[in-house]
């Protein structure tokens, strides 16, 4: 498979880092291999902790014109300079905060395995969905997104779908045919050399 014809990439940051440590492994892997976005994802509540992450990985990202999303936290796109946010609770905020934020920023919406939601989300003006996990989790209800869901998305709808969550090489290789984007994490932040692992995780997609 070419590289045009491939899915495109999301890296999700890990729950928890040093921005100064992380940075420096995240420009290195941006470096080494095409990304399409970045999604701030951490789990702290702590403004000035996600404010300063913001603030890094926004140059980092930038440098190499690759957006910044930031999940859930709306409030820090404009003063922070990011490119959208990634709603981790499906539809239900993406019609208020398109009003809110206008017609350029990024509104993701993450779906798991609801087709309803979905739908909602992509009638409201959502610019992506997100389905997962798409592997094994012990997040949620251990329901999990499988390849008839991606297929009925990607037949019926033009918004673009991401897949991520518990992503083994299996499950890349079988979902690559329906799928416009991965998004992918803990997958290769784990790992001592993630610039490998993520090289990896594309080869599966043929």
């Amino acid at each position: 498979m070419s590289d045009q014809d491939r899915p495109q990439l999301t890296l999700i940051t890990p729950p928890a880092f040093e921005t100064d440590l992380f940075g420096e492994i995240l420009a290195r892997v941006m470096d080494d291999v095409p990304i399409a976005c970045v999604r701030l994802a951490m789990a702290t509540k702590d403004q000035d902790t996600i404010r300063r992450a913001a603030d890094g990985l926004r140059e980092i990202s930038h440098a190499r014109d690759v957006p910044l999303v930031i999940e859930t936290h709306w409030k820090l796109v404009e003063p922070h300079g990011l490119d959208g946010v990634h709603l981790p609770d499906g539809p239900r905020q993406v019609r208020f905060l398109r009003k809110e934020l206008g017609a350029d920023p990024i509104i993701g919406a993450y779906c798991g395995s609801s087709r309803h939601d979905a739908m909602s989300a992509g009638e409201a003006g959502a610019d992506y969905v997100a389905f997962g996990p798409v592997g094994q989790s012990a997040l949620g209800d251990g329901s999990q997104a499988d390849h008839d869901l991606f297929q009925w998305w990607s037949e019926i709808f033009e918004i673009p779908v991401i897949a991520e969550g518990a992503l083994s090489a299996a499950d890349i290789t079988q979902i690559t045919p329906v799928t416009d984007f991965f998004g992918i994490g803990e997958e290769i932040w784990t790992n001592d050399d993630p610039g490998a692992q993520l090289r990896a995780m594309i080869a599966a997609m043929g």
